[in-house]
């Protein structure tokens, strides 16, 4: 099995999570809402798989680049 890190595109503050840690996802499942220059930016699964390790919680500042979630496929 390989693990997958979703990585953030840019930064800003995490605004909605909606898979938690054990979590099935598909590629293109939405699994989180970062809002940036006022602008609410959706987070998509990569691939699909069980979500190993949620990295962020609703509120937080992240940097472009920061590890979001970890995901194993």
């Amino acid at each position: 099995m390989a693990e997958h890190i979703v990585k953030a595109p840019m930064r800003g503050r995490v605004f909605r999570v909606h898979v938690e840690t054990g979590s099935q996802v598909k590629e293109r499942d939405r699994m989180c809402d970062i809002e940036a220059l006022k602008m609410e930016m959706p987070i998509m699964a990569p691939v699909s798989g069980t979500i190993k390790e949620v990295c962020i919680s609703v509120g937080q500042q992240i940097g472009g680049g920061d590890s979001l979630f970890v995901i194993e496929s």
